[in-house]
């Protein structure tokens, strides 16, 4: 092959890569829209609640908080919990604690002292991290006396009503998980901390509700939901073999036939990271688990007889959730060279204008993200404006972390292992004090240093858009900046 001839197979490699990403991310917001379609009208229809139950007819619940090195937030949480108001011998409490510090030693005693005030709680410690938190809800299950079971991560904070407002939904027999929405106790501590609530709030309101209103599948968040634990055991009761078990206990669940309900209006407030190393680990284990439960749930679900087209599609791009950070990465990185390719290949260039019409993804999250933001801070024009720098940070950010998250993605599609890494949490005492945290990562990160090297990357890009010589480049320029913004925030905040 001649030089000439590979330098155009290649441009049109990069050319049929990118519009591959773009339909991607196209088809990808397409289910938004679907889902913002969905919300709006249940907004307008709502459900009435259910009846609430007699204190006589409560079954029995045991509430799990699986533990590990909490020693900021542990007190708080087992504080929290002993204030549920549910009929005490009704109601077990499990501390399914893997703690190797002193924190372990701090939990005894908390526990010890809650017993001596007449709670049932137990302090279960095992000898090793086998299955990492699978494993230990897995061990809790085995003592567990409730017919239901709760299940709290340490930095979450329900209120006392929280089980007399969602064991009543299991009603239906057939019902196997209640979900309830996460909220944010340090929503407006920075914009790094409001960044992660703008994207958060779109999941829980957005796109649980979305789903959950036609009958598709959604999952259990790994905190803040209750199960029917028979429901566990048909399912095969928790596995360790993916990051997120929860998104993998959900489809098993879900392909047996149960049902899950979500309640956007029960709120369990919850911390944030507040460091990007935080973010990273949390980010890592999110996209890699969705990633590896692709691979191990996709093949049953287009296989499963019992499942509508729809819902079958729905559930593919669920599970390729996390995968679209691949695609944003591609198309970020590959819209360089095609700045060259469109001087130097004048007969690609009515072509690749005609890819601009994919800036209609962008519009629909627009639109998607901004229904959110009014349920949370109102409408009207002032925070319409107020609104269109937020959107813009947030999706800076999310293009910023494309990187480190499309490493997490392909370790996961590939099946490489790695250990569950926790997210360190701080509880209100330590937070203005976040760099005496034990648990952070010290080390310098490689991320950080590649994310160096994309800044100046796209950097060249924004500059390349202006000075190429061709008007209808410019139009990236924005693109570019956004680019820029972001990788250089991530990577600064990790020079940090």
């Amino acid at each position: 092959m001649t030089t000439d001839r590979f330098i155009d197979f290649f441009a049109i490699l990069i050319i049929g890569v990118y519009t591959f990403c773009l339909l991607a991310i196209f088809l990808f917001s397409l289910t938004y829209l679907n889902m913002l379609r969905h919300y709006i009208r249940y907004q307008k229809n709502q459900k009435k609640p259910l009846p609430k139950l007699d204190k006589e007819q409560l079954p029995a619940v045991t509430v799990q908080l699986p533990l590990y090195n909490e020693l900021y937030v542990v007190e708080r949480l087992l504080h929290c919990i002993a204030q549920l108001d549910y009929p005490p011998e009704k109601l077990q409490i499990q501390v399914l604690d893997d703690s190797t510090d002193e924190s372990l030693i701090v939990t005894q005693k908390l526990v010890a002292d809650l017993k001596k005030s007449g709670i049932l709680i137990d302090h279960i410690v095992r000898k090793d991290r086998v299955g990492f938190k699978a494993g230990a809800l897995k061990e809790g299950l085995k003592t567990a006396t409730g017919t239901y079971i709760a299940i709290f991560d340490a930095d979450f904070l329900p209120d006392p009503s929280w089980l007399l407002k969602t064991i009543p939904h299991f009603n239906d027999p057939k019902v196997g998980l209640i979900q309830t929405r996460w909220g944010h106790l340090n929503r407006s501590d920075s914009i790094l901390t409001q960044a992660q609530a703008f994207a958060l709030d779109t999941h829980f309101t957005l796109e649980q509700v979305g789903r959950n209103l036609q009958n598709h599948f959604i999952n259990f968040n790994g905190t803040a939901g209750v199960w029917r634990k028979s429901c566990i055991i048909d399912a095969g009761n928790w596995n360790g073999d993916t990051l997120t078990e929860d998104l993998d206990l959900s489809y098993r669940a879900q392909l047996k036939k149960w049902k899950f309900v979500y309640l956007e209006d029960v709120v369990t407030p919850a911390e944030l990271p507040v460091v990007i190393s935080a973010v990273r680990s949390q980010q890592f284990r999110w996209n890699k688990g969705g990633a590896e439960n692709f691979q191990k749930s996709i093949r049953n679900v287009l296989k499963s007889k019992n499942i509508s087209l729809s819902t079958k599609w729905n559930a593919t791009m669920h599970l390729l959730n996390s995968s679209m950070f691949l695609a944003v990465f591609l198309v970020a990185l590959l819209s360089v060279p095609l700045l060259f390719i469109k001087v130097q290949w004048p007969i690609f260039s009515i072509y690749l204008n005609l890819l601009g019409l994919f800036i209609i993804s962008t519009l629909i999250f627009f639109s998607c993200y901004w229904v959110v933001h009014k349920k949370f801070y109102g409408g009207g024009m002032g925070s319409f404006f107020r609104y269109i720098p937020r959107f813009l940070f947030f999706y800076s950010i999310a293009i910023g972390l494309s990187f480190h998250n499309t490493i997490a993605i392909l370790e996961g599609h590939w099946g490489k292992k790695t250990p569950f890494i926790r997210t360190p949490k701080f509880s209100e005492q330590t937070l203005k004090n976040w760099k005496k945290n034990k648990y952070l990562l010290k080390n310098f990160s490689a991320f950080t240093i590649a994310e160096l090297l994309l800044t100046g990357y796209f950097l060249f890009g924004l500059i390349a858009s202006v000075f190429l010589g061709e008007i209808n480049l410019f139009g990236l320029f924005p693109f570019y900046l956004m680019l820029t913004f972001g990788f250089g925030y991530v990577s600064y905040q990790g020079l940090k």
